[in-house]
């Protein structure tokens, strides 16, 4: 059977006429009901028959375009942003046009020349490029970043540093004392974060820490990384994303090593692989879905022209946090309470 609004307000805990403005006027809502709403009808599969009608009835809104660059669409955690910004953009009547530059800093000050002047805003989602430069590229277009901090235009960032704490906690306590981390892409400004983070975590919890140098964000590029990380002597390592972790566990295989039982394994975004991965993958959950909401919904208050709002931060860090499962576990000869 085809879902009804009435349905979709009832999962979502909210009246029906909440719903229905949810599709027809949703800047008359709150942001909660609004992601309840659109949370509900996802779930359900839902679609709104005249999503883009303004307090006229049949008389349409403008619709605006926005650029989403992005550095690889294949990512999981990416695709993941990008999904819950293009069903909440939706609901703002935007239209998203994707950008993917594989990566290269070239590619990205190519493609926001080719598209400036095009669309109506930008969303540069883990750039290469130093946020200047790309505020400089998109001239008086309004821009957000995701996952690159400045001081001239919004930003949404999700702060590692709370689950890489988290995890390196954790395996002290299972009696861990040398981690490797294998680090991402040189132009990744999210990779030079966890450097610091890592290194001065791992001081405060006296631990060694080995820093692997730069590597293909992919499962191939963690694959590459793997015999340095057991050369290294390190009995615990973090991957850049869940991609290299998995990639990791795969390496280690291929030099005789068990994982955990002589490599423990971290991941970091908690993606969809995470759970499938064999063995299922411990991973820092980054809150991606929320984050493209929140560049959607910053954008649409820059286009829109609204006053700022002087209590809301023009920069919002989102909190991570460490998910266990079964590619981590104690080193050998740990006992509960009393280490090594």
């Amino acid at each position: 059977m085809v879902p009804t609004l009435t349905e979709v307000a009832q999962r979502a805990g909210v009246s029906l006429s909440t719903a229905s403005r949810a599709f027809s006027e949703p800047d008359r809502i709150s942001r909660e009901a609004l992601d309840r709403v659109v949370q509900a009808a996802d779930e359900l599969g839902y679609v709104a028959s005249s999503p883009r009608r303004g307090r006229g009835g049949n008389r349409p809104t403008r619709s605006t375009t926005v650029a989403m660059v992005v550095p690889d669409l294949a990512n999981p955690v990416i695709a993941q942003f990008v999904k819950a910004a293009q069903a909440h953009g939706w609901y703002r009547r935007q239209t998203l046009v994707l950008a993917d530059t594989d990566g290269s800093p070239d590619r990205e000050r190519e493609v926001i020349g080719e598209l400036q002047g095009r669309v109506d805003g930008f969303i540069a989602c883990a750039p290469r490029l130093p946020a200047h430069d790309i505020r400089e590229l998109c001239g008086a277009v309004p821009l957000v970043l995701f996952n690159r901090d400045s001081d001239e235009v919004p930003s949404v960032l999700t702060d590692a540093e709370h689950g890489l704490r988290q995890a390196l906690e954790y395996l002290r306590v299972l009696g861990h004392e040398h981690v490797a981390y294998v680090q991402g892409s040189q132009y990744s400004w999210s990779n030079t974060q966890r450097v610091a983070a890592m290194r001065r975590l791992c001081e405060e919890n006296d631990l060694a820490l080995t820093l692997v140098p730069w590597q293909a964000e992919s499962i191939a590029g963690g694959n590459a990384a793997a015999a340095s990380v057991v050369a290294s002597g390190a009995t615990a390592v973090i991957g850049h994303n869940d991609l290299v972790a998995v990639g990791l566990v795969q390496g280690a295989a291929q030099l005789g090593l068990a994982v955990p039982d002589d490599l423990s394994v971290v991941g970091i975004d908690d993606t969809s692989m995470a759970q499938v991965a064999t063995p299922a993958l411990t991973s820092i959950q980054v809150p991606a879905s929320r984050a493209g909401v929140l560049s959607i919904d910053m954008l649409h208050r820059a286009m829109s022209g609204e006053e700022p709002d002087e209590t809301a931060p023009a920069t919002v860090h989102l909190p991570t946090q460490l998910v266990v499962r079964r590619s981590t576990g104690p080193v050998s000869g740990w006992t509960p309470g009393g280490g090594r």
